[in-house]
């Protein structure tokens, strides 16, 4: 790209043009034969003007009217004639003869539309005997060369997309917004919308055009591209005038090539437009479309971007509203609300799309109005919506009550999965029929009828299964699922089981493909974000899991009250893992109205586990009781199925182990024992526990307790795994066995084995390095430094609350490091956190006592 002196000119050029005009420049007394062709808006004009400077400078005679039939030409004179599109045939067969005589020089320019067949036939005479320019819109180069050269808006090349994105480059457009912006004295920053004066500038643009091509205008404004059979139906034209319009349009510099108009230039047409003119436009498009059987959410789109949706009619706006209903659900909702305050009753889609964007307010209220009011149809979609939204909300009970009334297939599977949840067993007997008219075997309905097998594995039959059926009812959904309606995801009960089951690594795959696929809607995401920070809690992985939370609450929506559940209980699992008193102490209260709000149900076991352990760690177990109470009941009404015991028991013995409690630790091991045949899952915690508790007793096997170790850490439980590991090491006499627990408890912690080039304790640790605490672990005072440097103190801060000196304080820190066989801080701080939190529960340095059997 070539571009002239815009200084000396007032041009910008691309090559073609800059060609004639230096070739002009040169020699002013040359042949000149040629053809500009252009739409409005490029250039044309001005650059006939800068020719006809140039050769009246060399003293040329210019004259810049097409001559009349008859009427003598002087071969010196040099004519220039603008708008030849809009010339009669007779003057332009004059034209013809002069470039036939091949002595006058001539410059024409002319639109691309209208074009009779004799200004064709100049044009083609022009082109053989001269040259042919076509003028295009500029290139960002150019619109940034452009503004470069006004000297208010000289160097802000933060405007230059702007610019050059509202006019696509139109010349005519560019120089009306720089000038606009210049006198405007536009700030620094972002500029986001053309001031008024540059749009009231295309008003004699609009008003000299013809009736059709204003109605054109609209059309496109509205609704973007659109074929030629819809607008031929909208202007009353056949498609042969509707491609006229189109060519007239463009040749305007109104319409772009492709057929649709420049930011500035749609925001000119809808506001300069009659708003009667622009109203019938608009409903006469939608209707067309709307009998087409064409999408119109584009249309409604366009007309709220330009604040006229009050001129949809309310069929557009419903109709709308359903195409929006799968990936924008809570546009949905706000279309269904305009639709419904412009005179449309309320419909079940409408509380369908509340429930979707998880706005259960509005869904249950409009749920709850069409179950009195509405036809039996919307009435039985009502009522799923409001179970629906009672199930997020924890009212199973009534939630069931109103999927059995509503009678569908889909129904009557999510009343089973419900009434299961409640600990009603005989719902697992409950044949899944469907409603008398034969509900079709939608996806959705395969789904639920999957999810319900699912649960109903997960209590009486096999884990496996049920994980199965469970993952294969998430995978139905995921072709189209992000308008269906679930009370839960399958693919959030099938990590929950993968969870209980050990399965992490599918329990991650599948809420992965749920949430790309959006299953369920937002109101679903959260519960499926909720979970993978979970898993990540669980694996050890605070930080990840701390930020996996932060995500769920982005949108600035309340949490519901299940979900407000299992994120106060990863708020309290990450502090206890980082052994945060401080923040467990902070969270309690919130974890307990959390638990208050919802009612105890067979999917909200794992958390309550989790908040049970919290309450030992503080000493406030005793309110939990009564709730973990509920959780056994219904598990004793259910069975007690082994997939879903087995980790309240393992919570209730760490919750056991931090109030002292053998006695009920040991009724937890039992348990967990007599379900070790169950699955791995069982059989590994059920080990594990063992182990624990003998540890505590003061007998430490290092090789038992290393396989427990590792076998939790294969089945997810990564922290308790090294947990276990650093629980035996401070606990033994033995060095060779503490060095080979603490290796182990790193490695499980996701540390290389071997604290320094990888050496093991059994292959050449040193004697200094395997030096490790002594049974009774860390000298009171060492306790105290502990503590105080996991609460972030400086040594001088710790000197100042022990008395002692800065220096002293370092040595301790040193001592323990050295004597813990800890290869930097970072290792010794970690394993200090499990220390002081034993030493907290008055369990770490004395052994309890014996079971009376074993």
């Amino acid at each position: 790209m070539i571009m002239n002196d815009i200084a000396e000119t007032g041009l910008t050029l691309d090559r073609g043009p800059q060609v004639l005009l230096d070739t002009v420049g040169q020699d002013p007394t040359g042949p000149l034969s040629v053809g500009i062709a252009g739409p409005g808006g490029h250039g044309k004009t001005a650059l006939l003007a800068e020719l006809a400077r140039i050769h009246q400078g060399a003293g040329t005679t210019v004259r810049t009217t097409a001559p009349e039939p008859g009427e003598p030409v002087d071969a010196d004179t040099l004519v220039l004639v603008d708008d030849a599109h809009l010339l009669d045939d007779a003057r332009i067969e004059v034209l013809l003869g002069l470039v036939a005589t091949r002595r006058h020089r001539l410059v024409v320019a002319h639109r691309p539309w209208p074009r009779s067949a004799t200004l064709s036939e100049l044009v083609d005479a022009l082109r053989r005997d001269g040259q042919a320019l076509l003028l295009t819109p500029f290139t960002r180069e150019q619109t940034a060369a452009y503004l470069a050269s006004t000297p208010e808006l000289g160097g802000r090349d933060d405007l230059v997309d702007f610019v050059h994105t509202q006019t696509c480059g139109v010349p005519r457009d560019v120089e009306r917004l720089a000038r606009g912006l210049a006198a405007a004295e536009t700030p620094t920053g972002a500029v986001v919308d053309p001031p008024r004066s540059v749009v009231g500038e295309f008003g004699p643009d609009l008003d000299v055009q013809p009736d059709a091509v204003r109605r054109l205008l609209l059309a496109v404004a509205a609704g973007g591209t659109l074929p030629v059979s819809m607008l031929g139906a909208l202007l009353g034209r056949e498609p042969a005038a509707v491609d006229d319009l189109i060519a007239t349009t463009r040749a305007a510099g109104l319409l772009g090539a492709d057929g649709r108009l420049a930011p500035i230039v749609r925001r000119a047409v809808t506001t300069l437009s009659p708003t009667t003119e622009r109203t019938a436009v608009w409903r006469r498009l939608t209707e067309v479309q709307l009998d087409r059987g064409g999408a119109v959410l584009p249309l409604v789109r366009s007309l709220l971007a330009v604040g006229a949706l009050g001129d949809c009619p309310v069929p557009t706006l419903a109709a709308a509203a359903n195409e929006a209903l799968a990936d924008e659900p809570a546009f949905a909702a706000d279309l269904f609300a305009a639709a419904t305050a412009a005179g449309r009753p309320a419909s079940a889609e409408q509380a369908l799309a509340a429930a979707l964007a998880g706005n259960l307010d509005d869904a249950l209220r409009l749920a709850d109005r069409l179950l009195s009011t509405a036809t039996p149809p919307d009435r039985r979609e009502a009522a799923v919506v409001a179970a629906t939204a009672l199930a997020h909300r924890g009212h199973v009970g009534r939630s069931v009550e109103l999927y059995r009334w509503s009678g569908t297939a889909s129904a009557l599977a999510f009343a089973t999965v419900g009434g299961l949840a409640t600990g009603d067993l005989s719902a697992a007997d409950e044949p899944p029929a469907g409603d008398p008219g034969g509900e079709p075997p939608t996806l959705h309905a395969s789904a639920a009828r999957l999810m319900a097998a699912g649960v109903r594995d997960s209590v009486t039959g096999s884990p496996t299964a049920a994980l199965s059926a469970l993952v294969q009812a998430a995978a139905l959904l995921e072709p189209d699922g992000r308008a269906a309606l679930l009370p839960d995801s399958p693919a959030a009960l099938a990590a929950l089981t993968a969870v209980h089951c050990g399965e992490l690594e599918i329990a991650e795959q599948v809420l992965h493909r749920a949430l790309a696929a959006g299953v369920g809607g937002p109101l679903m995401a959260r519960r499926h974000r909720l979970l993978q920070a979970w898993i990540l809690m669980v694996r050890g992985e605070t930080h990840a899991a701390t930020e996996r939370l932060a995500t769920v609450t982005l949108d600035g929506r309340p949490l519901e009250s299940r979900d407000l559940l299992f994120a106060a209980a990863i708020r309290m699992g990450v502090s206890r893992r980082n052994s945060d008193l401080g923040g467990l102490k902070r969270g309690w209260g919130q974890a307990l109205e959390a638990v208050v709000r919802h009612p105890v149900d067979l999917f909200t076991l794992l958390p309550l586990g989790e908040l049970a352990i919290a309450g030992a760690r503080l000493g406030d177990l005793a309110r939990l009781e009564p709730y973990l109470l509920q959780g056994r009941a219904l598990l004793g009404r259910l069975g007690d199925p082994p997939l879903w015991s087995v980790p309240l028991h393992w919570s209730g013995l760490h919750a056991a182990i931090l109030t002292a409690e053998p006695a009920v630790a040991d009724e937890h091991v039992a348990a967990l024992l007599a379900a070790a045949g169950h699955s791995r899952y069982a059989a590994v915690v059920a080990a594990a526990a063992e182990s624990w508790v003998e540890v505590l007793r003061g007998v430490v096997d290092p090789t038992r307790v290393e396989a427990a170790a590792r076998g939790l850490h294969d089945t997810g439980l990564c922290w308790d795994g090294a947990r276990l590991a650093g629980q035996a090491a401070i606990r033994t006499a033995d060095r060779r066995a503490m060095t080979t627990l603490l290796e182990c408890a790193r490695a499980l912690q996701g540390r290389p084995p071997g604290g320094h080039g990888g050496q093991t304790p059994t292959t050449g640790a040193s004697p200094a390095r395997a030096a490790g605490p002594t049974q009774q672990g860390l000298s009171d005072r060492e306790y105290e430094v502990a503590e105080l440097v996991l609460a972030g103190l400086t040594y001088r801060a710790i000197g100042d609350r022990l008395f002692i000196s800065a220096k002293t304080v370092e040595h301790h820190v040193a001592r323990m490091r050295h004597r813990l066989n800890c290869a930097n801080r970072t290792e010794l701080l970690a394993l200090l956190r499990t220390i002081v939190a034993d030493r907290a529960s008055d369990t770490a340095g004395q052994p309890w006592p014996q079971r009376a059997t074993r």
